[in-house]
This record gives structure tokens, C-alpha cells and sequence, in this order.
């Protein structure tokens, strides 16, 4: 018989049912800048997505808005920062707030002390934006802050997670007094073993609020190493220091399988595990992100332009 015309048929991978479960609802985080680069996130992120804006210092809250905006406009729920440090004061909030909600029908945000050393202004911590009672005012229904599964040396500068508790055990005080929905939405770390202690820790602790995991999404190991080193990221820093010595394994991507196959197979086992949702950091772009979570996430990845 002859084979003169047959066509090569490829194996296709199922996706993990567990993590595809633990992936659906996943968000992700953007800058103005890398958002340029992306035509249409319709072709790259499931229906509703939510995309959190990274407010880096010196970027103009005009670019933060028409981000904001052009995101809404295209179908996908957004979460713009609210880095403490960088407003100025009570009346620069209020005008932030107005022009999201305004502008762009934002009715979420990610309030954190951010990664200035020095307040330009009134504000040195989320707890006192939250303590200004302008998001409440405002109608905002989902109020995420920042949670540090291997602490937070501008936070407890000796190290230790004392003060990062309490900060997280005052957030939840708070969470039973706004209207809003209120989670955690943590850096990203490497180890999933570790990142289970912590989840239970919080829980043991009476902190209830849902965690949206942080996950370094798919990029080269300098790269990644890079941004974990200025972000702080600690412990788990070893898995890529590990990685590093071998060779063979420079010039291959670094992607988060391993890491979110251990933490998916715990949520499978223990449904009520407290870590809710994934968030992706697309430290190797964003298309590369995507593309990663459409091959490994069945349905929980499915871009809303082929929905």
C-alpha cells in the first residue's frame, strides 16, 4: 500500500484533570508596556479573564487608565495596583479611583505597600488605604492585598513572617467589616511543599481569606532568576540555583509544571484547601504565558476568540 500522501498523525496530550481544575479562573498580570505588544488578548486569554495592572513607579496613571480601559473594552476584568507608596496623598486616591471607575469601569484593585523604599507621600502601607474608606465609597466589589509565602524583608526586615502576619491578620479583621470580596494574591515562589505550609499556617491562624497563588510563568532561567532575586523571592530561590549547575538545562525555559502539578494534586485531596485560584507573573511574556496555560490547561485555558 502505498504511503505517498498520508499525513502525520501526533499524539495529543491530555491535560491533567486536576490542574486543569486548579487553573480554571486563573489571572494575570500586565504592564502598559508589555500590553502594547499583545494585538488582541482575545486570541490569548479565556473569557473574563482578570488582569491585574502592574503600577510601576514613574508610570503615568493616564497610561494605567487607557490600559485599563482597552482591557475592559475587550471583555476581561481589571485589577489595577495600588501601590502605597507612590500616592501622594488622600486627594491623588480619590483622583486615581475617580478616573479607573470613570474612564474604565474598574471596580477592582490590588492595594500593596509596593517596592519603594521611601514614600513619595502620606502612604506607606495598603492598610491605610484600605483605612481611607475611598474604595468602599466608591462601590469597589473585589479588594485583593499582597501575601509573602516566604515573608517579606521590607516588611520584617530580620527576617521571620511576625509582622507579615499581622499585617494579613488585620486584613482579615478588615474583610469582616467592607462589603467588598477580599483575597490574597501572593509573590511567586518555586516550591509547592513550602507554599502548602504556609497556606495551612494562615488557616491555622484564623486568616480565611481565598489565596490566588503567584506562579512565574514559563521563561529562561536567567531571566527568571533575575527578576527573583530583585523581587525579593527567597527560599525557594534554590530549586533555580539547582537548576543553574546543570548545564544541559541553560538554555531551556523554565516553566511551572512541576510546581503547579504538586500544588493541584493537594487541591484535588483536600478541596478545601485555601489556595483558590492561580495568578501568572509572565516573566517570559505574555504570549508565552498564554500559550503555556492553552497547551497544559484544557478548559480552563480556551482564549475567548475560540470560545
Amino acid at each position: 500500500m502505498a504511503l505517498l500522501g498520508r499525513k502525520k498523525i501526533e499524539a495529543v496530550r491530555e491535560p491533567d484533570a486536576a490542574l486543569e481544575a486548579f487553573m480554571m479562573n486563573y489571572s494575570i498580570e500586565v504592564m502598559p508596556r508589555t500590553a502594547e505588544k499583545i494585538e488582541d488578548f482575545r486570541d490569548l486569554l479565556p473569557q473574563s479573564t482578570r488582569v491585574y495592572i502592574a503600577h510601576l513607579e514613574g508610570t503615568p496613571i493616564e497610561d494605567m487608565v487607557a490600559t485599563a480601559k482597552r482591557l475592559k473594552g475587550e471583555g476581561f476584568e481589571t485589577m489595577p495596583h495600588f501601590p502605597a507608596r507612590i500616592i501622594k496623598d488622600k486627594a491623588t486616591l480619590a483622583d486615581w479611583i475617580a478616573r479607573y471607575q470613570g474612564e474604565a469601569g474598574v471596580s477592582q484593585a490590588l492595594l500593596l505597600a509596593g517596592g519603594v523604599s521611601t514614600p513619595v507621600g502620606d502612604y506607606h502601607s495598603s492598610m491605610q488605604l484600605l483605612e481611607s474608606g475611598l474604595f468602599d465609597k466608591a462601590g469597589f466589589t473585589h479588594l485583593h492585598v499582597a501575601g509573602h509565602p516566604e515573608g517579606n524583608r521590607d516588611i520584617d526586615p530580620r527576617g521571620g513572617s511576625r509582622l507579615v502576619d499581622e499585617a494579613l491578620a488585620w486584613k482579615q479583621g478588615f474583610s469582616e467589616q467592607t462589603d467588598a470580596k477580599m483575597a490574597i494574591a501572593t509573590q511567586f515562589c518555586f516550591e509547592y511543599k513550602p507554599v502548602i505550609e504556609w497556606a495551612n499556617s494562615l488557616t491555622a491562624m484564623g486568616i480565611t481569606l481565598p489565596i490566588h497563588i503567584g506562579v512565574a510563568g514559563p521563561a529562561k532561567l536567567q531571566t527568571m532568576i533575575k527578576f527573583a532575586v530583585s523581587c525579593g523571592v527567597g527560599a525557594s530561590l534554590r530549586v533555580l540555583q539547582r537548576r543553574a549547575k546543570d548545564v544541559t538545562k541553560l538554555l531551556m525555559p523554565f516553566e511551572p509544571s512541576e510546581f503547579l502539578l504538586g500544588l493541584s494534586a493537594h487541591k484535588a485531596a483536600n478541596p478545601d484547601f485555601n489556595i483558590t485560584n492561580v495568578h501568572f507573573f509572565p516573566l517570559g511574556g505574555i504570549k508565552t504565558n498564554a500559550t503555556w496555560a492553552i497547551e497544559n490547561g484544557g478548559a480552563a485555558a480556551v482564549p475567548a476568540a475560540k470560545a
